[in-house]
């Protein structure tokens, strides 16, 4: 029974998007919350994870047509976590894998809806390379918000420059490291185990 159970949460197409639109759900009360609490900086990165959920229902015009469930709860995890960590090392590790999770994201969307094909270890570098990017992105977010709102994300790194552009450096590693884990598991759980295409609906071009 427990077999079967897990079965049809690998399978189910219709069982797979309620979950997964729960998921974006809890993302959008996190985007919504942060920006009510004065963290708008995260409330735009949980957005950007929303905008990126989106488009494969938007794309095909149906609400069944969902990334896997499980890939959508190691974005929200981290989201949650930094939207509710009480020091500065878990918002930290939340804002990595977070990262990772969004690479994740788009390598899965490609691979799904796209006729990209991956092989292996070019699976492995674009998720990387993604991550390594994203972080970059987020890096100059921080710093425009620290220039154009006065927020002084970058000023916390460190109390002097060489301090701080040794922590963003530190992020960019830790990113990178993030990144790794998130092609591995791209690789070996999302492309092997996920099987991403039997919950897809009728009306997606398998």
């Amino acid at each position: 029974m427990a077999d079967f159970e897990f079965e049809q949460l690998l399978r189910d197409a219709r069982l797979n998007a309620v979950l997964a639109w729960v998921i974006t759900g809890v993302v959008a009360l996190v985007a919504v919350g942060s920006f009510l609490t004065g963290d708008p900086l995260w409330s735009f990165f949980a957005v950007a994870v929303l905008v990126l959920v989106c488009i494969p229902p938007l794309a095909f015009f149906s609400p069944r047509v969902m990334l896997p469930w499980e890939v959508l709860l190691l974005a929200a995890l981290p989201i949650l976590g930094r939207a509710v960590a009480t020091f500065d090392v878990s918002s930290q590790i939340a804002t990595y894998l977070s990262v990772a999770a969004l690479a994740l994201i788009v390598a899965v969307e490609l691979q799904t809806f796209t006729s990209v094909r991956m092989t292996p270890s070019f699976a492995v570098a674009f998720v990387v390379i993604t991550t390594m990017a994203a972080a970059g992105i987020w890096a100059v977010a921080r710093w425009s918000a620290d220039i154009w709102l006065g927020t002084g994300f970058i000023e916390a790194l460190g109390p002097d420059e060489a301090a701080q552009e040794r922590a963003v450096m530190l992020e960019f590693v830790a990113s990178f490291i993030a990144g790794i884990l998130a092609g591995l598991i791209f690789e070996f759980y999302v492309r092997r185990v996920a099987r991403v295409k039997s919950r897809l609906p009728a009306e997606v071009d398998r």
